[in-house]
């Protein structure tokens, strides 16, 4: 009976995958991050039986930033009640949003070719009120409000609506500087232009710049800290029929056709595409 005392004392890391594009609702077909889809999985992994501490995997582009900061928001909340540390491995790359992510962790580290960083806002669309009219297509709008139908892809661009963009896009742009700044605290080696002007880096390049704690991977670090026998313990995340079953993401809906929503996908598809190409992958 000896034998019990020493049981589940071995040390247990849970892990956390985050791969995909950030964004409010899986709209693509190869998946992507939201705080519903993954609400689920950040509870599992906190409140594993004798977990030591929660290693995030890393592998974002990024995209929202409202669902960056919810996610971020939600595995603070978790590591604080729970009073577990929280390591981030940053696999091909930590951009953006992605990075925003990794910020959630006490410590952040990366392969030496990781790409790292690109703090900044952007926002892109298309312009298509010539393309209309070579199609002989009218379009009528009707709106109540001054700026209901601002930046309309089908009318020539406005000042007006390109200076308000810009506006909220500078809001965003410091609440992600302040979120840096907070959570990297003193290791920063620089405030810069540079590191908060939207350029990327490879791994070796952030440590010296102290947007990462070291280079490595999930098991040399975690052996490193908590022994030889630490046990890594994967968490899935809910399938997609799953999460719906739960209310927490809807499929395709009632309200729209078949082709609608297929459309719509496929364009998700080719922005979730220029993401990842932006960083060769």
């Amino acid at each position: 009976m000896g034998f019990w005392p020493f049981f589940g004392r071995t040390p247990k890391v849970a892990v956390l995958r985050l791969s995909g594009v950030i964004s409010a609702s899986d709209r693509s077909f190869s998946g992507g991050l939201s705080v519903a889809s993954l609400n689920i999985s950040i509870q599992r992994a906190f409140s594993m039986r004798g977990v030591k501490a929660v290693a995030l995997l890393i592998n974002s582009p990024g995209g929202s930033p409202v669902q960056s900061a919810m996610i971020c928001r939600r595995i603070r909340t978790l590591a604080l009640e729970k009073e577990l540390p929280v390591f981030a491995f940053i696999e091909d790359v930590a951009a953006s949003g992605g990075y925003w992510l990794a910020c959630a962790a006490d410590e952040i580290y990366a392969d030496a070719n990781s790409i790292v960083g690109s703090i900044g806002v952007i926002s892109s669309g298309f312009g298509f009120q010539d393309a209309i009219q070579r199609l002989g297509v009218e379009r009528r709008v009707y709106s109540q409000g001054k700026h209901k139908a601002i930046l309309d892809p089908f009318k020539a661009e406005d000042p007006e609506g390109v200076e308000m963009l810009m506006d909220i896009q500078k809001e965003i742009y410091e609440g992600f500087k302040l979120h840096v700044r907070e959570r990297r605290g003193k290791r920063l080696a620089e405030e810069s232009e540079q590191l908060f002007g939207g350029d990327v880096w490879t791994g070796k390049r952030a440590l010296e710049l102290g947007l990462i704690d070291g280079l490595g991977d999930v098991y040399s670090i975690t052996r490193e800290r908590f022994g030889e026998e630490v046990k890594i313990r994967f968490v899935d995340v809910p399938k997609k029929w799953f999460r719906r079953r739960l209310g927490l993401e809807a499929g395709f809906e009632g309200n729209g056709s078949f082709q609608d929503n297929f459309v719509e996908k496929l364009w998700h598809q080719l922005e979730t595409r220029s993401l990842w190409s932006k960083y060769g992958l």
